[in-house]
């Protein structure tokens, strides 16, 4: 399997991170975030339900990696190091009530000289459990542990342009899928059946490269389903005079473009037309502010002073830095669209921006992924913003 960036450029990455460790006193870094293991080294496989990580030596050497011996092949296959920088944990380790993968882990680790050393670890990535790090606690007792959540990630948080490249396909193909849903869905057709045809696109990817399954599922806000953000889809028919949102995205070598729309079939009453009009004239305000050297908590002002002219509350942020994502998620962790934030924006920064609102009988959504760029924002999708009015026979 190709890399999906050449190995001079994974050598670069390494070295940011070491920048960050060095400030730090780290003379290890475990990385446990599945997105930041493959963003260092390329790695890849559906591997990461049991423990595994990314060992970063602040010595100017080739990361490894150590998992479970039967997806030592896949790691090496995908990964951009030597064979020999690649480890496997026994199976007498998996999923034993005695015993635990991090127990092996913290000895080897031991063996590599670090048993008294400064070790560096992800508090809160979603794969690495309570377990887990009291089991390397355990096999290492002399080392201090020193929490460096989010530091890869910060460095993931300006893209290449060849991570760009990346995300424009993966937008392609969000547009795709939207259009799709704008087809399928009408009264008395099944939502599950509109996320399969979802599910197919953003799987085919495009002539030249296969999607990756994202992050996120797909998501479909209808009738009572509308009024909370994040519901799962069901058996349910779309009906009449009902609004729809939809949230999609595509992923390419695991990069993430998403895009959120809105639709009505029928004839839309008033309250629904004027919270879409507040919310495209929010998107537009919003875009017209991103740029770089302006703060996160900027751009969000833009759409509180909509907000407040049209009379409307909504508490969460309106978007966050996008990249490279594994289930459950596809942010980032760093950059977020809201009041406080005092980020400064960089060009070469993407973002997930969503204006949405959930209201008591229904919601809307609407949103681009944007480059960040000197003087503007580039959006990576090319799709028609306003509410989609689908009008029954």
């Amino acid at each position: 399997m190709a890399l999906a960036f050449t190995r001079d450029e994974y050598r670069r990455r390494a070295t940011k991170v070491r920048r960050q460790m060095e400030n730090r006193g780290i003379d290890v870094l475990l990385v446990s975030d599945i997105a930041n293991q493959f963003w260092l080294t390329g790695c890849e496989g559906w591997s990461f339900y049991l423990p595994q990580f990314v060992i970063l030596p602040l010595a100017d050497e080739e990361p490894m990696w150590i998992g479970r011996a039967m997806d030592v092949p896949g790691a090496r296959r995908t990964g951009y190091m030597s064979p020999d920088r690649v480890h496997p944990f026994p199976e007498s380790h998996v999923q034993r009530p005695d015993r635990h993968p991090c127990d092996f882990i913290g000895n080897f680790l031991g063996d590599l000289g670090y048993s008294g050393k400064r070790i560096g670890y992800e508090s809160d990535a979603y794969y690495f459990s309570p377990r887990g790090f009291r089991s390397l606690q355990a096999a290492l007792p002399k080392a201090v542990f020193v929490d460096c959540d989010v530091m890869v990630n910060w460095e993931r948080a300006v893209k290449t342009e060849a991570e760009i490249a990346y995300m424009r396909r993966a937008a392609a193909t969000a547009a795709r899928c939207m259009h799709t849903a704008y087809e399928l869905i009408a009264p008395g057709v099944r939502q599950c059946d509109v996320v399969g045809e979802i599910y197919k696109l953003q799987m085919a990817g495009d002539p030249e490269l296969s999607g990756d399954l994202t992050g996120l599922c797909p998501i479909i806000l209808a009738g009572e389903a509308g009024t909370t953000a994040h519901p799962i889809w069901s058996e349910e028919r779309f009906a009449s005079d009902q609004p729809v949102a939809i949230e999609v995205a595509g992923a390419c070598r695991r990069y993430h473009a998403a895009l959120c729309r809105s639709l009505y079939l029928g004839r839309p009453p008033a309250p629904v037309t004027d919270t879409a009009t507040a919310v495209e004239e929010g998107l537009a305000r919003v875009l017209e502010a991103v740029q770089a050297g302006v703060t996160a908590a900027q751009v969000h002002g833009a759409w509180q002073a909509v907000l407040d002219r049209h009379g409307m509350k909504k508490d969460s942020r309106i978007g966050y830095s996008i990249g490279v994502g594994y289930p459950p998620d596809w942010g980032e962790h760093t950059i977020s669209l809201r009041p406080g934030e005092d980020v400064v924006l960089e060009s070469g920064m993407v973002l997930h921006i969503v204006i949405g609102m959930w209201l008591e009988r229904f919601g809307l959504e609407l949103s681009e992924t944007v480059l960040v760029g000197e003087k503007r924002a580039e959006c990576l999708t090319d799709f028609p913003r306003e509410l989609h009015v689908k009008a029954l026979a």
